[in-house]
């Protein structure tokens, strides 16, 4: 070996030992940061736990707020956020699946579809905010709905439209495209071939999808303080069936309302510490359904992972 091939092999081991370090550098930064969001995360969650623990009881999930902390109860705001949550998953998933099936499989891939598509990805990504005050113009003072429970459901359907749609592109991209030029030799149409194999087969990443959009928006405050939610509400929607015909009614609607973020966030601005540690017991309430709802979500997508092996 000559002098010169001596000379680069030192210098590719010598690179090849900079990286090597590189590498573990970035192994440690990364093992660091990960480990400090999650010890600064699970304090936080102890402590909520060991502030609010002791007010978690029945009486408190069926009062309504009070301005005495020992009296005051999360009932009109659970109730209130399973009303938004359920006019939100009646927009957006029909909407939001239907939409992404178009788009993969109907959609021509031309400018416009590029153009919606862009658009699209940075919907997800806008502050929820903007949406409030989108809604606020247009729901509110335009469509004259007011400041109801139709309005919050539709502002938060909004707000999770774009991520279903992606979520539903992305599951069905997963399908295997001899799955489709199987059932077209067979003779199936287009809108067969998607309703009897794409759909069924996507389904788990579509309802992982639903169920973590679903999970974001119960815990969204921003945008439902910006169309009217009250911080104080004593009293429950209509119910929607009545005695009388035609025994159904859809003035629920049309009701005032609060969520559990908006209740929290009444009882955290308030001086007194009594109302704190109402705070944290209905904090660890709505991180309890959200890690539910996630936990739902992994569930699903492992049991349709096993079901469906490529």
């Amino acid at each position: 070996m000559s002098s010169l091939d001596k000379v680069s092999v030192i210098n590719v081991n010598q690179q090849v030992a900079r990286l090597k370090r590189q590498d573990a550098l970035f192994w440690i930064v990364g093992l660091m940061t990960l480990l400090f969001a999650l010890v600064t995360l699970t304090s936080l969650i102890v402590d909520m736990a060991i502030s609010g623990w002791p007010r978690i009881t029945q009486s408190f999930f069926f009062s309504f707020p009070s301005r005495f902390p020992e009296r005051a109860g999360i009932y009109s705001a659970w109730v209130g956020s399973l009303c938004v949550v359920l006019v939100t998953a009646m927009m957006a998933i029909p909407l939001g699946v239907a939409s992404g099936v178009y788009l993969e499989e109907y959609s021509k891939k031309n400018f416009w579809t590029k153009i919606i598509e862009i658009n699209i990805l940075n919907l997800a990504g806008i502050p929820s905010i903007t949406y409030g005050l989108m809604a606020l113009g247009f729901f509110v003072y335009y469509m004259k709905l007011g400041q109801t429970i139709i309005t919050a459901g539709m502002t938060l359907g909004l707000l999770i439209l774009p991520i279903i749609i992606v979520t539903t592109r992305e599951a069905i991209r997963t399908v295997p495209s001899h799955i489709r030029e199987a059932s077209y030799s067979l003779g199936a149409t287009k809108w067969q071939t998607v309703w009897n194999h794409i759909l069924p087969y996507s389904s788990g990443g579509i309802l992982t999808g639903v169920v973590i959009a679903l999970s974001r928006a119960i815990g969204e405050t921003a945008p439902l303080i910006t169309v009217g939610a009250l911080t104080f509400i004593a009293f429950l929607p209509t119910s929607p069936i009545s005695a009388e015909p035609p025994f159904v009614s859809g003035q629920w609607l049309h009701d005032p309302y609060t969520v559990m973020p908006i209740q929290m966030f009444n009882w955290v601005s308030r001086p007194q510490e009594e109302f704190h540690v109402n705070a944290a017991a209905a904090g660890l309430v709505l991180l309890t359904m959200t890690l539910l709802l996630n936990g739902a979500a992994i569930f699903i997508r492992y049991r349709f992972r096993k079901k469906y092996k490529w």
